[in-house]
């Protein structure tokens, strides 16, 4: 048995930012970066694609699952992080810059076992996959491969490809950190 790579996508734009809409499809930019995305991890493929249950990351993964004929798996494993209780969707923006200041641990135990059944979920997988997921979840991948505890610790520019090996016991290597941007949360 074999080592498996993971490619870590963050979806493309969103049509709407994260503190006006809760599950946004892509606007046409985003569209082209799935598109683009799509020619550069066609050539690698087949292999199984698992994505976030929020439209945006559908619809990224909707071009390279049309390439490669085959049907993604959805997977809330991969998804969001979470809201907290009590903030209303126009806060969620402000919430998040704050806590991308902070670490998991700061955020406490909610977030802490979000971020853990993530990486668990990721570190159980034996093929070669495509996961298509969001700007904070990535993060906590890589986090957790650097023992670093921190929400932010690169800012993953839309439709990037953090790559990412999981060998046969579960332990998680970055191979290589996807494309930077200044990028808005959106």
């Amino acid at each position: 048995m074999s080592n498996s790579r993971l490619y870590l996508v963050r979806h493309g734009r969103a049509a709407a930012g994260w503190d006006t809409a809760v599950d946004p499809e892509l606007d046409a930019l985003g569209r082209q970066q799935s598109r683009e995305m799509t020619q550069q991890l066609a050539p690698l493929g087949p292999m199984k694609i698992i994505t976030s249950p929020l439209m945006r990351c559908q619809q990224t993964a909707q071009t390279l699952s049309e390439a490669w004929n085959m049907k993604p798996e959805i997977r809330h494993e991969v998804a969001e992080i979470p809201s907290p209780e009590g903030v209303s969707i126009s806060d969620r923006v402000e919430w998040l810059r704050l806590a991308m200041e902070g670490t998991w641990e700061l955020l406490g135990p909610r977030y802490t076992k979000f971020r853990d059944e993530l990486v668990n979920f990721v570190r159980l997988i034996s093929d070669d996959t495509v996961i298509v997921s969001h700007f904070v979840a990535i993060n906590a991948i890589i986090g957790k491969i650097k023992n670093d505890d921190r929400l932010l610790l690169y800012r993953l520019d839309n439709c990037s490809v953090t790559t990412v090996e999981c060998d046969i016991h579960g332990k998680l290597e970055l191979i290589q950190i996807g494309r930077e941007a200044d990028t808005l949360i959106r």
